[in-house]
């Protein structure tokens, strides 16, 4: 027969109690103290083995600062980095975009952290930084990219950041192996920056024949793959024109998954823009033109179509409306600084959407 005999379970505190007086247990308890501190002398092994962790750390950032593929961490760079993004929240409008880039900032660290990865020869996630811009013309997308150059080159992505802008124009030729020899060069000038392709959805028309097109899609997927590591495309149009592009082919596909929305300015904004171009150049609206402004632009926002022109109309009306301005002033004999600096309702041009 097996008996079996239970031993209570004591704490350690309650076994100092039963077999130690109180004394004794005191010269345990400063024992124990010591040890505890002992994990931070130079001679111990916890201690050594937080000194090689700082050195293996180094040795890895030391052996990355080498690449391209390094996360800068300086102080100075993280506040030029906030330098931009301040840049872009001054942008009027593109509240909820400001949003969106910011996160994406936060995503690209971890971008160059899975890229530091691989350089360990450890596994990486294939993530791809290219992007699709979709939005009205007018609604700073292009001026949005020219910051994202700029961010992706202070985090250590790209060596210069700069943008290329480009259209079909630019990369479709009108006879056979010539596209192919314009998309190389405009390749080449973007690389270590960012290649922008507006309306890139016309490189893919819904009715494109024997249009050469395809070829400089072609081309432009062979190239990015070629050089993944030294090039950033921003696709941008119209947003039904754009997800109609990008599903038109597998490569577009699996390289183009993030996407940025550019919503129409309101009315607000839009007198926002045109205040903004007016301090600029040295005019300044009266209330009344301000009214009437406002009034014009609400009217064109109620009644916009695709073709609406948001930041590009605000510039045409104040075009036109600096040259009313001087053909009323013409007529005036003794003119001040402020009757040459301030825009009347009569100056405002209306614009009829078309």
């Amino acid at each position: 027969m097996l008996i079996l005999t239970l031993t209570p379970i004591y704490s350690l505190d309650e076994v100092f109690d039963m077999s130690f007086d109180k004394d004794y247990r005191a010269i345990v308890e400063e024992d124990r103290k010591k040890l505890s501190n002992y994990h931070a002398h130079p001679d111990s092994i916890d201690y050594e083995l937080e000194e090689l962790k700082k050195e293996v750390g180094q040795n890895f950032i030391n052996n990355s600062s080498n690449s391209n593929n390094t996360i800068n961490n300086d102080p100075d760079n993280n506040n030029e980095i906030e330098t931009i993004l301040k840049d872009l929240n001054e942008l009027i409008g593109l509240n909820s975009l400001k949003d969106e880039v910011r996160e994406y900032v936060n995503f690209i660290k971890f971008i160059k952290i899975q890229n530091l990865r691989k350089q360990q020869g450890l596994s990486g996630i294939p993530i791809t930084l290219h992007s699709v811009f979709c939005g009205s013309p007018g609604t700073g997308k292009t001026t949005v990219a020219r910051l994202m150059g700029k961010i992706y080159k202070e985090l250590g992505i790209l060596k210069k950041g700069h943008l290329i802008e480009t259209d079909r124009s630019g990369m479709v030729a009108g006879y056979i192996g010539h596209t192919a020899k314009q998309v190389d060069e405009i390749v080449e000038s973007a690389l270590d920056g960012v290649l922008f392709i507006d309306e890139a959805y016309t490189l893919k028309p819904i009715d494109y024949g024997n249009d050469f097109g395809q070829e400089a899609i072609d081309t432009l997927l062979k190239r990015m793959e070629d050089h993944r590591d030294r090039l950033v495309v921003i696709v941008a149009g119209y947003g039904e024109e754009m997800n109609r592009f990008i599903d038109s082919n597998p490569g577009l596909q699996s390289r183009f998954t993030r996407y940025f929305n550019f919503e129409d300015y309101t009315p607000k904004e839009l007198l926002l823009i045109f205040q903004s171009i007016s301090n600029k150049h040295h005019y300044h609206l009266s209330k009344e033109a301000e009214e009437k402004l406002l009034l014009q632009f609400q009217e064109l926002y109620n009644n916009r179509n695709k073709s609406f022109g948001n930041g590009r109309l605000v510039r045409n009306i104040f075009e036109k409306t600096i040259a009313k301005q001087a053909n009323r002033l013409a007529k005036i004999s003794n003119l001040d600084n402020n009757m040459m600096q301030e825009i009347l309702p009569e100056d405002i041009t209306l614009i009829v959407n078309k």
